[in-house]
């Protein structure tokens, strides 16, 4: 469903000059979720942005559906490929109901039947019609995401990305939105590729997870791998360790990756 070969993204010019996404690629099965993870910086959400059409400039090769893309992107691959950002606060419009912000994607795609598909979306995502007129600051954060999830599913895409979706969230609604999201895929045959700097998270929903360091990918391994603890470059460890929680002996012995 996707195939990436040889993404390069720089940023400014000179000593400004920075080089975020080194020759990087990788393939996604349809149906299947693929997980980027790293620290801040390592690039992962800037190759997510350049998938979707949000970052110009790139230099490689990327096909979505047997589409090779360029620069610009038509309102047909928009329909098939929508993405979830990762602060529900900021990508709800505040002056917009729920009902304006599902309705405003069926508008520019030209779709009939907005009263189902807005009805439909929000039983999918477990808020009811009762939540249709509400405003963004009436809901919570994990119902915000909710929504933002249902905006991106109203077109019946192919593909979800998915940029570290659960990070605003306080942790007791961090499950919820990623037990939604494993549903969602298993009933929508949706493709996936999520971003996040938690290796447990991307875990939780992604079969095969690829680990970023300063722009370049440096390992891809199985679910099975993290879970065991088995993961074979020494950075990898490292963000095992820190994502068990804050350890000021283990930190003190970790070295820095080129």
């Amino acid at each position: 469903m996707i195939k990436v070969e040889n993404l390069d993204i720089t940023f400014g010019g000179g000593a400004q000059r920075v080089h975020a996404v080194r020759d990087v690629s990788f393939t996604v099965a349809s149906g299947e979720s693929f997980g980027l993870v790293g620290e801040s910086g390592s690039g992962k959400s800037t190759v997510l942005r350049a998938i979707a059409g949000l970052t110009p400039g790139w230099r490689g090769t990327m096909t979505v559906a047997g589409q090779t893309l360029s620069q610009r992107r038509d309102r047909a691959f928009h329909k098939q490929l929508q993405m979830v950002f990762q602060d529900p606060y900021g990508s709800l419009h505040p002056r917009h109901t729920v009902n304006d912000i599902l309705k405003e994607p069926l508008v520019i795609h030209r779709m009939d039947d907005g009263e189902r598909r807005i009805l439909r979306a929000l039983d999918e995502v477990g808020l009811g019609p009762a939540y249709r007129f509400r405003y963004p600051h009436q809901l919570s954060g994990g119902q915000r995401q909710r929504i933002a999830i249902a905006r991106a599913l109203i077109l019946d895409p192919k593909i979800v990305l998915l940029d570290e979706p659960t990070s605003a969230l306080d942790v007791s609604v961090q499950a919820e939105i990623l037990n939604l999201l494993s549903r969602l895929a298993r009933e929508h045959d949706l493709t996936y590729i999520m971003v996040s700097h938690d290796l447990a998270i991307v875990a939780h929903l992604c079969s095969r997870i690829a680990v970023m360091n300063r722009g370049a990918f440096i390992e891809e391994m199985s679910d099975e791998q993290l879970r065991t603890g088995t993961p074979e470059h020494g950075y990898t460890r490292q963000l095992l360790v820190a994502s068990k929680g804050y350890d000021r002996a283990a930190i003190d012995q970790f070295v820095e990756f080129d």
